[in-house]
């Protein structure tokens, strides 16, 4: 009796240890986070809905849901009231939301200008009889104002020999009001994103200035609310390699992946046969000479009334391999 009862024993506690061993309802392998971006309707957009199509975000234990934005305000406020986790955006974007205090940063570049390869591009009315930078004296030029449109464009005409305050800006927030109003004649030029500068030029607007002559000042970025980044870093992690598989994909096979952006929207289909998907950068943050310079515009603007440190604003820790 006493060895069927220590036998007994043995077994129950052989079991009771198995058991507490196996993983429980508690223990169980957490859901995804899910991470939500919000950006405008441009090209940058591109590697976020490749890795989606291609479920490189759940392969990388992270799900994420894109959220489009008509203008950078429209797009800003939804990060500042918590509804959306990141954004593209620009260094000044990330600026201004820090004026006070860290509470968003920069984790990539998006997407950059290249010598062959352009982000923005000023085109000119037909009929406004501008062909050349120095054409623009005088001329009504539609921006983003406060954004790295403004930035850019003020930086490129300083590069062409052209004082930014002989020329008119007038602030069109959403870019396909700026389109519109380009191609009405209400504006003289406007400076527009790939792939509507493309939609511009086709329909007969002048091209005369893109930043691939001036690369160093144009890029979008890739950044997150700081909460987001301290309260989920593996998961932005996790988005972050997804972009990079996407970045992949997309830089060996560019028009295998036009369709995409026919369904969201920011390909027009009359471009498909001539619209050429760019290369895409690869993983990096923006160096401190390109922070520094449009640093010094934005306090130069008065946007800004004091320096905003690197640090605060970029972060490079979450790239693969970090």
């Amino acid at each position: 009796m006493k060895r069927v009862l220590l036998s007994f024993l043995v077994v129950s506690l052989w079991l009771g240890m198995l058991s507490g061993c196996a993983p429980t309802s508690s223990q169980a392998t957490p859901a995804p986070v899910t991470l939500k971006i919000v950006a405008l309707p441009i090209l940058d957009t591109l590697p976020i809905l490749v890795a989606q199509n291609q479920g490189l975000f759940e392969k990388n234990g992270v799900k994420v849901e894109f959220i489009p934005a008509a203008s950078a305000p429209e797009r800003d406020q939804l990060i500042a009231s918590g509804q959306a986790d990141g954004m593209i955006n620009e260094l000044l974007s990330a600026m201004f939301f820090n004026k006070e205090s860290v509470r968003v940063q920069v984790v990539r570049y998006a997407r950059s200008a290249s010598s062959g390869s352009a982000l923005f591009t000023l085109l000119a009315y037909p009929g406004a009889g501008i062909a050349t930078p120095a054409d623009l004296k005088g001329k009504a030029i539609g921006i983003s104002e406060g954004t790295i449109i403004a930035y850019l464009t003020e930086r490129m005409l300083s590069a062409e020999g052209v004082n930014p305050s002989e020329v008119k800006f007038i602030s069109t927030p959403k870019i396909d009001g700026r389109l519109a109003l380009l191609q009405s004649g209400e504006l003289d030029a406007a400076v527009l994103p790939e792939p509507l500068a493309s939609v511009a030029a086709k329909g007969g607007s002048v091209v005369v200035l893109a930043d691939t002559r001036h690369p160093e000042f144009s890029f979008s970025t890739l950044s997150f609310r700081k909460e987001v980044l301290e309260a989920n870093p593996e998961a932005v992690k996790g988005f972050l390699r997804g972009i990079e598989a996407a970045t992949d994909l997309i830089n060996k096979e560019p028009a295998k992946w036009k369709q995409i952006l026919v369904e969201q929207k920011i390909l027009p289909p009359a471009l498909v046969d001539t619209f050429q998907v760019p290369q895409f950068v690869k993983a990096g943050v923006p160096t401190e000479a390109q922070y520094n310079d449009a640093l010094a515009w934005a306090k130069e603007k008065g946007y800004l009334d004091k320096d905003i440190p690197y640090a605060d604003c970029v972060n490079g820790n979450f790239l693969p391999g970090k």
